[in-house]
């Protein structure tokens, strides 16, 4: 009997299923091209729904299953570089391939889901309350940021880096994600408790200072001084920009907002809304700020006006669709096959990231006698999330050529994995307060 052997040419298999996809596509929208972003967003929503039901029904936070569901999406996943071979016509503008034809597209619109993000979180805040922990943020964020900065540059040199690329890194790592806490915060319908208005002040206060980082660090590669001057104008700044909005700003757009209220016409009003959120979010920028700042402002000015809940209810559920777009294009961005060169790395970085921020932020609450149980939960919320400055400060590093190429996907995998853990560390320390009465009462 004649043994036939047969062998499967694999390539030809992967190109038949690339063709058989891009073909099918094309059909279904035939003036719709797979490249366009339109086709990149029904993707995005399709597979986000999906994938953030399945979080949870398990029971975890949504923010995991957004990440998941870009990781799962994105050009750099190691799934599509399988399916849909490098070069075939599902390949994309981000060099990689995958289901997303065109990541850069998708940066402007996470963009716009941080600054609605914060613009609501700040709808919840009256000046009556942001006054209240204005000093004690200032004290207590300076201190974590700076001791976190110090001891993770200490140990990146340690372990090999090299002067430039140790700096960035511990300047990345000593910034807390602002988009990420807030939306756990969020998630666990804690947002309005006493330790997260202390929290969301700290993090405001760390976008300042980021800011002035991203400053000072592009002088030290360039230059190899700090500017001074740069810092004491970028401090002023903000400075002027929040005193601003507590005097005049208060007094202008709340009555204005009042006005607009009594036509009881909700599509004017929202689109006054969103005008104050933007616009404040483009002063920031304009006068060198992050836009996360002049969201943030905006809606602490709504929040003065008597329409602050009408307000809220109109701009959530965009600012959910934005939101939502913003974590999937993170999770699409992060090239998890890098993973494996970078890991231990990664979590040697992390532990000390995330100690420092844990201890700096504890020492720095009971040197500003807060409650314990206020002290515990903004230091464990803080301690963990990286995100949205962290990679700018990368970025910025990679793109002037002043460290190497391999911090930018290292920083992404630290980012993702702080992103996971960050909502255990939130539920720890929620679980050590009661434990910690038990032990004093007995």
């Amino acid at each position: 009997m004649q043994n036939i052997s047969l062998q499967i040419d694999t390539s030809e298999i992967h190109s038949s299923l690339n063709t058989t996809v891009t073909s099918l596509i094309e059909q279904i929208t035939p003036d719709l091209p797979h490249t366009t972003f339109v086709t990149d967003l029904a993707f995005i929503m399709i597979i986000g729904a999906v994938v953030t039901l399945a979080f949870f029904k398990i029971r975890q936070p949504l923010i995991i299953g957004y990440l998941f569901a870009g990781m799962l999406i994105g050009p750099l996943s190691p799934f599509w570089s399988w399916v849909l071979p490098e070069g075939g016509p599902s390949s994309n503008s981000s060099g990689g391939v995958g289901i997303l034809s065109d990541i850069s597209a998708l940066n402007l619109f996470s963009e716009i889901g941080v600054i609605l993000l914060l613009f609501v979180i700040g709808i919840e805040f009256p000046y009556a309350k942001i006054k209240n922990i204005g000093r004690v943020a200032v004290g207590v964020g300076t201190m974590g940021l700076f001791s976190t900065l110090g001891v993770v540059f200490y140990t990146a040199t340690a372990l090999g880096m090299e002067f430039l690329d140790a700096l960035f890194i511990a300047a990345a790592l000593s910034i807390s994600s602002t988009a990420i806490i807030v939306k756990i915060l969020e998630e666990m319908g804690r947002i309005k408790k006493e330790s997260s208005i202390l929290v969301l002040g700290i993090l405001i206060v760390e976008d300042v200072i980021a800011v002035i980082l991203i400053s000072s660090l592009q002088s030290i590669a360039l230059v190899g001084t700090v500017s001074i001057e740069s810092v004491i104008v970028v401090v002023l700044v903000a400075i002027g920009l929040i005193v601003g909005t507590f005097t005049i700003g208060t007094r202008i757009i709340p009555p204005l907002i009042d006005r607009v209220a009594e036509a009881e016409h909700r599509e004017i009003l929202l689109l006054s809304i969103l005008g104050v959120c933007f616009g404040y979010a483009l002063l920031a920028n304009v006068v060198g700020l992050s836009v996360a700042i002049g969201a943030f402002l905006a809606g602490v000015l709504i929040a003065e006006s008597k329409s602050s809940e009408v307000a809220k209810l109109l701009s959530s559920p965009i600012k959910d669709m934005f939101v939502a777009i913003f974590f999937i294009s993170v999770g699409a961005l992060m090239d998890i096959s890098q993973l494996e060169n970078h890991i231990f790395l990664a979590i040697a970085l992390i532990a000390v990231a995330i100690g420092m921020k844990f201890g700096g932020n504890l020492i720095g609450n009971i040197i500003f006698r807060q409650k314990r149980s206020k002290a515990i939960r903004s230091a464990f919320t803080l301690a963990a999330p990286r995100g949205e400055f962290s990679i700018v400060i990368v970025k910025v590093g990679v793109d002037i050529g002043a460290v190497s190429a391999f911090l930018f996907p290292l920083m992404g995998i630290i980012s993702i994995i702080t992103a996971f853990i960050s909502p255990f560390l939130v539920k720890a320390g929620d679980k050590i307060i009661p434990a910690l009465k038990e032990k004093q009462d007995v």
